[in-house]
């Protein structure tokens, strides 16, 4: 059982290293070597768990699917709206984002053009999906306006998102995506929410940014 558990602690330790010199200095980037040395493990420790570059990515990338659909079910359990249920979960992944270098790598490594393995769907398409999911009950729940494009409303989400972090690496602190999450939400309230009910997601918004800010 105690080797057992090193051995996860390990993964865990060289997964991690992974992802910070992936999201610090790109895939393509990054060598096996450095991911030894930043871990402090041995090369025979490495290829014990992961015989390629290649499947550590994959594995990053298979731990933001699992956190995304995690958050989903965690936040439909609540039992909230449709739109509440969307930013709270963008806000909750945006907190990852500034804790978890695993969490930021996930998304340098889907926008740099990694490819994904299936039956993992790609990250991109795994937000579109949730997005547009949640878009289509708000229209039903009269929290958007009737005639909204949901599937535009959801790629303007995700682009949102996916550039803010694309952005953020080089001109602020990871401590800052919060906020601009927020600037995000208080945008797409005023468009797309009747205006009898904007007060109520654009508190909400100013509420979550609180709740997950630390500058």
């Amino acid at each position: 059982m105690a080797r057992q558990l090193r051995a996860e602690q390990t993964r865990a330790t060289i997964i991690e290293a992974a992802a910070d010199l992936f999201d610090s200095h790109g895939y393509e980037s990054t060598s096996l070597s450095e991911i030894v040395e930043h871990a402090r493990v041995t090369k025979g420790a490495l290829y014990f768990h992961f015989a390629a570059k290649e499947d550590l990515a994959h594995e990053i990338m298979e731990f933001q699917s699992r956190t995304l659909r995690r958050l989903a079910h965690e936040v439909e359990e609540t039992g909230c709206s449709s739109l509440e249920a969307l930013m709270r979960i963008t806000f909750q992944l945006t907190r990852l984002a500034v804790d978890l270098p695993v969490a930021r790598a996930g998304l340098r490594l889907a926008s740099s053009g990694m490819a994904v393995r299936p039956p993992l769907p790609h990250p991109f398409t795994q937000l579109l999906d949730l997005a547009s999911a949640r878009f289509r009950g708000a229209a039903k729940e009269a929290d958007i306006h009737p005639d909204t494009d949901v599937e535009a409303a959801a790629h303007a989400l995700v682009s949102f998102l996916v550039g803010t972090r694309v952005t953020g690496r080089t001109l602020e602190p990871y401590a800052r995506l919060p906020r601009r999450v927020a600037e995000m939400w208080r945008f797409l309230v005023r468009a797309l929410v009747p205006v009898t009910r904007r007060p109520r997601y654009l508190s909400l918004a100013a509420q979550l940014e609180r709740e997950t800010r630390t500058v």
